[in-house]
């Protein structure tokens, strides 16, 4: 996962706010959208890869996949967590 020393200076890149890790029960709701096949990144792709890691922005809203140890800090490719069900 993240280092925590990387955490405490990553912010997101739109609002500036701060980002928290995401915890199992959220990471199984992101997943268990993806595979009904109704998650979506804010540049419009449809996800087919589970994410298996994430970081959470401070309000909740949006939620930025890691890969391989590696946070993906951009908008288009964070998740809008209000499309969840």
């Amino acid at each position: 996962m993240v280092d925590q020393s990387l955490l405490d200076i990553l912010v997101c890149p739109e609002t500036k706010q701060p980002l928290r890790v995401a915890d199992v029960a959220l990471l199984e709701r992101v997943n268990g959208s993806l595979r009904k096949g109704t998650l979506t990144n804010r540049g419009g792709q449809r996800l087919a890869t589970p994410v298996e890691a994430g970081l959470v922005r401070s309000d909740g809203a949006v939620l930025y996949p890691v890969r391989d140890d590696i946070p993906i800090m951009l908008i288009d490719e964070s998740i809008p967590l209000s499309q969840m069900q």
